[in-house]
């Protein structure tokens, strides 16, 4: 098995690192500190760092095809999002009841340009009020399926032809057949875990699935058909997510997360809540866009 060796790049305590993405143009990452309400954005080639303050949960963002801002999801809905030259949004829908507990999470565009995007409890994980939405390019939302605790991912196959998505609560990961029109085969465990839970998740171009294991302390990469083919170990237990970047998509970014830890576990691992990056072997994939 490959191991990879990951080095902290922006050393930031971020509460709940999720989200990267990376912006090939500006060779800039992009990233959300969730619960804090925070966009970061971090640009590798000068080594500079700036963000930006919401008035609510930021969970996601993705860039659009035809490139004018973001599509984002806040606590309870998606808007559209620009960042420059000054911060605003613009509603698009609210999709789940925050009055009731809910909020969005984990969000992905698939090679047709249709995005993903999961919900979830947000502080009972015992509830089973998770659901997996799809956004079509002319904004028609569809429950995709439900049922779920904890929602992550999710990522695709490089054809499309699969959908994994994840149960971070059951240690699992799923995977469904995707037809060309958007509708899902029947789900099928794809894997399941011990030693850490899935986050998030990004496929690379020989259809190898990253995953980032929260509890774990590493990145995982498995084959299509789930067996461990390398890892990248982490100084810090709660991995949240990754992107893949760099002019040939060779560099591997990881946020991570303070949540969950104990202030003696947080003493042991000052470097919770940074973000790293590690050179690996095969090329990952470009971000798709929605639209």
């Amino acid at each position: 098995m490959k191991t990879y060796h990951a080095e902290c790049v922006l050393p930031l305590a971020a509460e709940l690192g999720e989200g990267p993405l990376y912006l090939p143009a500006q060779d800039r990452l992009l990233f959300v500190d969730l619960k804090r309400c925070i966009v970061h954005a971090w640009d590798a080639s000068a080594h500079e760092h700036r963000s930006w303050l919401l008035p609510e949960y930021i969970c996601w963002l993705v860039p659009r095809r035809d490139g004018d801002g973001f599509m984002a999801g806040l606590h309870d809905s998606v808007v559209r999002l620009w960042l420059e030259p000054e911060l605003r949004t613009e509603p698009v829908m609210r999709v789940v009841d925050s009055a009731a507990g809910q909020r969005l999470n984990d969000a992905k565009v698939d090679p047709a340009g249709r995005l993903w995007f999961g919900s979830m409890h947000n502080t009972d994980y015992q509830k089973a009020v998770g659901k997996l939405f799809r956004l079509d390019a002319g904004l028609q939302l569809q429950v995709a399926d439900e049922g779920y605790h904890i929602c992550n991912g999710p990522t695709f196959a490089p054809d499309g032809s699969v959908l994994y998505h994840s149960d971070s609560f059951h240690d699992v990961t799923y995977c469904y057949p995707l037809s060309a029109d958007g509708s899902l085969g029947t789900r099928e465990v794809w894997r399941r875990y011990t030693g850490g839970s899935p986050d998030g998740m990004q496929a690379d171009s020989e259809g190898c699935i990253w995953v980032a294991t929260w509890g774990g302390k590493r990145v995982c990469r498995f084959s299509p058909s789930g067996e461990l083919l390398a890892e990248v170990p982490l100084p810090t237990s709660h991995p949240a997510s990754l992107a893949f970047g760099g002019e040939d998509l060779r560099t591997l970014y990881i946020t991570t997360a303070r949540e969950g830890l104990s202030a003696e576990q947080l003493a042991q691992e000052p470097l919770a809540g940074a973000v790293f990056r590690a050179r690996i072997d095969v090329p990952g994939l470009p971000a798709n866009a929605f639209g």
